[in-house]
């Protein structure tokens, strides 16, 4: 959460949370940024993360639901506010890879439509919106050094194509652009050790609505697991997130601490791999460790198909 001058009335503080944060790549609130969430979604990864498949077409469907009833302040305490939000993400994703390589790795591009239901109770005021959230679109390559260990570079861009009102309570965009390096390694074993991380820096731009900056972010995906030689691999996986720079609105920091958020998050993941072109995931994580944002449980689904 924005770390609130004590004057601060209740009136001003529902001002300002205006909670634009659960688009498919934004699924997670939280208050460190402006409008609260990441343009990425806290955890979003799972196993197979980095494995890019053969040319052709490909769809892939993230589902998520987040529910958080607590707020933590810069310090790690309870913020004593009656708060609650829920968020559920449905988000296409299409990944198109050619058959061309660039500087040595497959060439791939996809997009992601994220299709959004945000409810946000503060304070004994609510809202619900729904719709298309923030876009996704951009260029990846894929890097296959043995049939066991892979990799992904990535460079995304997000579009502020969700709906946003900077008086609103509930927003499901975010009304500024992101430009996001991504980079993510797959280790394969079918009956043994099974490894994933997926690293991400944020870079916001300006929303030109609210002159407000949120700051840059790193986080990373992760996930261990073990193979049981039957498709299914079953471990642990979650996030590590840091805001490395302050949030500023009109050139000047925001908070005594740059409103500066952090969190990570740990829980039990499965895998189940066809070896026919098709595969889902499924994972669990509770956040902890949690500072300027707030604190809660997602549920994460990940199915992917081949279209062709």
């Amino acid at each position: 959460m924005h770390h609130l001058p004590r004057s601060e009335t209740h009136s001003s503080l529902l001002g300002r949370l205006a909670l634009a944060a659960a688009i498919a790549t934004t699924a997670t609130p939280s208050f460190a940024t402006e409008g609260g969430g990441s343009t990425w979604p806290l955890g979003l990864e799972n196993f197979l993360a980095a494995a890019l498949p053969p040319p052709g077409f490909y769809g892939m469907v993230f589902g998520n639901y987040y529910h958080a009833d607590r707020l933590i302040d810069g310090q790690g305490n309870t913020i004593p506010l009656a708060f609650d939000v829920k968020a559920a993400v449905l988000a296409p994703r299409g990944v198109w890879v050619t058959g061309e390589k660039f500087l040595g790795g497959q060439l791939a591009f996809h997009v992601v439509a994220p299709l959004v239901n945000l409810k946000v109770s503060v304070a004994g005021t609510s809202q619900t919106k729904s719709g298309l959230g923030d876009m996704v679109v951009g260029p990846v390559l894929g890097y296959h050094y043995s049939p066991k260990l892979h990799s992904v570079a990535a460079l995304d861009i997000g579009l502020p194509t969700g709906h946003f009102d900077k008086n609103d309570l509930a927003n499901i965009g975010r009304n500024y652009w992101t430009i996001r390096p991504v980079w993510a390694m797959t280790y394969i074993e079918p009956t043994g050790f099974n490894g994933d991380f997926v690293a991400l820096y944020n870079h916001n731009l300006k929303n030109k609505d609210t002159d407000y900056k949120s700051g840059d972010e790193v986080n990373v995906d992760y996930s261990l697991g073990w193979g049981l030689g039957n498709g299914f691999v079953v471990g642990v996986g979650g996030h590590l997130y840091r805001q490395i720079a302050d949030d500023k609105q009109a050139g000047t920091s925001v908070g005594t601490d740059g409103n500066r958020g952090r969190s990570g998050s740990i829980g039990p993941s499965i895998m189940y791999n066809s070896n026919k072109g098709w595969f889902f995931t499924v994972k669990w994580q509770k956040e902890g460790g949690v500072r300027n944002k707030a604190e809660g449980n997602a549920l994460w689904v990940k199915a992917v198909f081949p279209l062709g």
